[in-house]
């Protein structure tokens, strides 16, 4: 292992040129953040310039940086201590991977923070992150909860006919519970409650958007064309699709047998990019929604909340 490599990795990443025991948080925030998102490592003996400066009593320091973990960390993380040798030099790294038992909070100066990884920074959470972190813990998602609606109090018309189109079979009310869609009672989860005809969760909404130029500023006019949708997920995208379709170019050829579809956007690529938006965004974060922007030259869709644990690849 090269320690010079190591350190340009900021997101998976921290160093300490040594051990503040003093200022336990200084570097137990990125503990926490790192058990909070995809793991990552702290080295110490190196420098903010990136320097290799190295450790007196390396065993010495691991000893005690095992000892603040436990008792300034809750739940406590499953760490390792590694003593590494580089240029005649001894350095330790501390490894901390990815938590099971989410939020890790670091306990101390009369606070109980847990804090995230964003880039290259170690962030306290806040209120949609913990909410995050405590399904994460508990392994349930946002769409397994179970909703405050009934399945007898909306209707499914829009689920259904898609359901046959596509499997050639009428979707029974046993199918909703199969599919996690509602439990024994009838009460909807949050996955059910989206695909409602008219869903009751009223941040499920769609805003699009056909942008005069290169950019939302053009300084001619603003916009050629812009939609507000809302409702079950099924009509977003149909709306979506509809929406891109009818702001896009379609070019096609002629061939011997017919002829070939040369679209701006290919059909397939744009029902993807879609699908990804609607279904993968974060419904914890309300009063949020998907954007379709398209312009002379592409076309974005914006998806409320972010990379996993603030990753940005």
């Amino acid at each position: 292992m090269n320690i010079k490599k190591l350190i340009g990795e900021a997101t998976e990443y921290d160093k300490k040129v040594a051990l503040e025991e003093k200022r336990p948080k200084s570097w137990l925030k990125s503990v926490s953040a790192f058990s909070n998102g995809i793991g990552g490592a702290i080295i110490f003996g190196v420098s903010d310039d990136e320097q290799l400066i190295g450790l007196e009593n390396a065993k010495l320091i691991a000893e005690k940086i095992s000892e603040i973990v436990k008792m300034r960390l809750d739940p406590i993380p499953q760490v390792s201590l590694e003593i590494h040798q580089e240029d005649g030099k001894d350095f330790v790294i501390l490894r901390i991977p990815a938590g099971d038992e989410t939020p890790y909070y670091y306990v101390g100066d009369g606070t109980r923070t847990a804090f995230i990884r964003v880039g290259n920074e170690s962030i306290p959470a806040v209120a949609a992150d913990l909410r995050r972190l405590v399904l994460r813990g508990t392994g349930k998602t946002y769409d397994s909860l179970p909703s405050p609606y009934q399945y007898k109090d909306l209707s499914f018309t829009r689920l259904r006919s898609v359901y046959r189109l596509r499997t050639g079979q009428d979707m029974e009310e046993a199918d909703f519970v199969s599919f996690g869609l509602m439990d024994e009672t009838g009460t909807l989860t949050n996955a059910g409650a989206l695909l409602a005809d008219d869903s009751p969760i009223r941040h499920s909404r769609l805003f699009c958007t056909r942008w005069y130029g290169l950019d939302k500023a053009s300084g001619v006019m603003e916009a050629l064309d812009d939609k507000e949708y809302s409702g079950s997920l099924v009509s977003l995208l149909q709306y979506g699709e509809d929406f891109i379709k009818n702001n896009t170019k379609k070019r096609w050829k002629k061939t011997p047998d017919g002829r070939v579809e040369m679209p701006d956007i290919p059909e397939r690529a744009a029902l993807e990019c879609l699908v990804n938006g609607l279904i993968h965004r974060d419904y914890l974060e309300t009063g949020s929604e998907v954007h379709i922007d398209i312009y002379d030259d592409r076309m974005e869709i914006y998806s409320p909340g972010g990379m996993y644990a603030g990753t940005f690849v």
